[in-house]
């Protein structure tokens, strides 16, 4: 970067120095709290058509180990005291109250077990190199083409239980290497997960039980996600690829249990949730055990003992205001800004990142529609690199597990913004749906299906050119 003049305004040399800042690992950290100190914002003056901008005008500029949970820049001051409160049920620990919990089953003691500092899971060296990993259950049913919970430990795992009741099992997995080679004759290695359930506490699984293993994803932008009018989403299916590029994006139409009406899917791995709210209840119910207005059933099943006995509170776990906060403080969690765009290894792996065929799947930006009760939401130029769509990826990744509209082969594309600061953040590298790639080279390998043509034109590539499409990968 040039040194910049006596004469230079002070904005542009402010933005200079968050640039310099944010490619320096050596940035001292922010306050935990959102409350503790306004977020890192971009300068005044800076044009919001600039590629670092992820997330517009709400765009944070923070590349310390908070970067996925600070407040939108633009957030008006009004609303902090309702996201603070909102984080505080995010991160409450509802273990310490087994009185509020009408489980009897979960997989987590809070949001925030989960979603460590609003990212993808703990580090690996505190809960173990497969921890957390949930698991989905369902069985082939003639009757429900997505099929059915399973009759006795029902829709998912619970590995966790409130004092006096037996867990409903274990999950463990184990890895089959995987080898191959770049054009060049440059080698890797995948690993190749196999799930066993073990220490069932209520008996065998029925048979022909599916499984459908699933790590905790990032949950910061997910107001701008929301944001994204379901006409711009639409515009990009092509079911039947008519333009014949491999590529047939289509929807998952699910019904929303708030008032059973058929909604565009966009939430979850395969985009199974058709809002926020249900995304948040759903896990609320299946992943802590509490129940809710929109699930007031307890996550266990008729065929376990737990079941039979009361709950020890009566009525919802979660209240409709508890819900309220949490929805509130997912939504106001900003995107981070990009970092090292003019680099030219980051710059030409952008253009690889085209020509490749990458972009055809992660669609590199939308613009959000008006969002009335957060106007700091609308109308801005946000770059999550998703099209929320489902697409068919092929044996390599398939759970074999229909989930609403979605296959057994198919998986929402993820949105990919914030991912080179995964590391930073969670202390990890965990990819893909399970976890199982380790770096952005295996994460890319493992596209089959409409990522096979991509996938192939990656391993086609110099090493120095796969080296700059990761470059820009980490840029984001």
């Amino acid at each position: 970067m040039h040194r910049p003049s006596k004469r230079m305004p002070l904005k542009t040399l402010w933005w200079s120095l968050s640039v310099l800042l944010a490619a320096s690992p050596a940035r001292s950290a922010p306050p935990e709290s959102v409350a503790d100190a306004p977020p890192p914002a971009a300068p005044a003056g800076v044009d919001a058509e600039d590629a670092a901008l992820s997330g517009g005008k709400t765009t944070v500029f923070d590349v310390t180990p908070n970067a996925y949970g600070r407040a939108l820049a633009n957030l008006d001051r009004a609303r902090w005291t309702s996201m603070i409160d909102g984080k505080a049920v995010f991160m409450r620990n509802w273990a310490a109250r087994p009185d509020a919990v009408a489980g009897p089953f979960s997989n987590a003691t809070g949001c925030g077990s989960c979603h460590f500092k609003d990212g993808r899971g703990r580090p690996l060296t505190e809960l173990g190199t497969e921890a957390p990993l949930l698991v989905r259950l369902s069985v082939p049913s003639k009757g429900a083409p997505a099929g059915r919970s399973e009759p006795v430990y029902g829709g998912q795992l619970h590995d966790r239980a409130i004092p006096g009741v037996v867990a409903e099992g274990e999950v463990r997995v184990t890895y089959t290497d995987v080898k191959g080679k770049y054009a060049d004759g440059a080698p890797y290695v995948l690993r190749k997960p196999r799930y066993h359930l073990a220490r069932l506490g209520y008996g065998r699984l029925a048979a022909k039980t599916m499984l459908s293993p699933r790590i905790p994803a990032p949950v910061f932008g997910l107001g701008l996600l929301e944001a994204i009018p379901d006409e711009a989403i639409l515009a990009l299916a092509d079911a039947e690829d008519r333009d014949g590029d491999g590529i047939s994006g289509r929807p998952n139409r699910v019904a929303s249990a708030r008032d059973g009406q058929v909604r565009l899917g966009r939430y979850g791995w395969k985009a199974n949730q058709p809002t926020l709210e249900q995304q948040v209840a759903s896990a609320f119910s299946e992943d802590l055990g509490l129940t809710s207005a929109l699930y007031p059933e307890r996550n266990c099943t008729p065929k376990q003992a737990p079941c039979k006995v009361p709950p020890a509170k009566a009525g919802p776990g979660l209240s409709e205001h508890q819900l309220g906060l949490t929805m509130l403080y997912l939504r106001l969690i900003a995107p981070p800004a990009r970092r090292d765009v003019t680099d030219p290894a980051v710059v030409k792996g952008q253009a690889l990142f085209q020509q490749t065929g990458c972009a055809a799947c992660h669609h590199p930006e939308f613009t959000t529609g008006t969002v009335e009760d957060i106007p700091e939401l609308s109308n801005q130029r946000v770059r999550p690199y998703t099209d929320l769509l489902l697409h068919d990826m092929g044996p390599e990744l398939a759970d074999g597990r229909p989930d609403g509209e979605a296959s057994g082969t198919e998986w929402r594309t993820p949105p990919l913004w914030g991912l080179g600061l995964l590391e930073t953040v969670n202390r990890q590298v965990r990819m893909l749906h399970d976890g199982r790639a380790r770096s952005f080279e295996e994460a890319i390998l493992w596209h089959g299906g409409e990522g096979a043509k991509a996938r192939e034109r990656f391993k086609a590539l110099s090493k120095t050119e796969r080296e700059a499409l990761v470059a820009f990968l980490r840029s984001l």
